[in-house]
């Protein structure tokens, strides 16, 4: 794992205000998204650490039965192929530091999938879209009804064992 890199000055005032304001959970597409899967219907977790090995992952929002783990990407943060920009002071500073984001979120991906579970990434430019943020929730519910779906297959003659069940029950108390 790489060093963790020492962040540079603040090239004015006004951008180290704008860095220490920039928040870690709670950010407002986080905010938007879990609004309207609660919206939809969808019950969750938010902010949950996944104990994993060797280290955990903390994901943004979490689907535990169904394994399913969603994180919503900053475009500026995450390298949005649309939106990501770089900065025009510190280049190389932030080079390496998306890099090395963008190499944790493959990292993260990689082992949330070898423990089975379904990751899902949407950026921040999807919820914050009224159309695209729609489609961001269709595949969140999509992946857990399919999560749901395979994890609980229908079980052959489940209304025959139920009845079985019930006879059972009115022979032993009836009988």
């Amino acid at each position: 794992m790489p060093a963790a890199l020492s962040a540079p000055p603040a090239s004015s005032p006004a951008v180290r205000r704008s860095m220490l304001g920039n928040r870690r959970v709670d950010t407002r597409p986080e905010v938007l998204l879990r609004q309207l899967l609660h919206r939809a219907g969808l019950r969750f977790r938010k902010d949950q650490l996944i104990p994993l090995s060797p280290r955990g992952v903390r994901v943004d929002v979490v689907f535990p039965r169904q394994r399913v783990a969603v994180f919503i990407d900053g475009c500026y943060w995450h390298r949005c192929p649309e939106h990501g920009t770089m900065p025009s002071t510190n280049r190389e500073y932030w080079r390496a530091k998306f890099e090395t984001n963008m190499a944790r979120d493959a990292r993260n991906n990689a082992e949330l999938a070898r423990d089975g579970w379904r990751v899902i990434r949407i950026w921040e430019h999807e919820v914050l879209d009224v159309e695209l943020a729609d489609h961001a929730v269709s595949r969140v519910r999509d992946a857990v009804r399919q999560s749901r779906s395979s994890r609980y297959p229908p079980s052959v003659g489940f209304n025959r064992d139920r009845q079985d069940i019930q006879d059972a029950k009115e022979f032993v108390c009836h009988g």
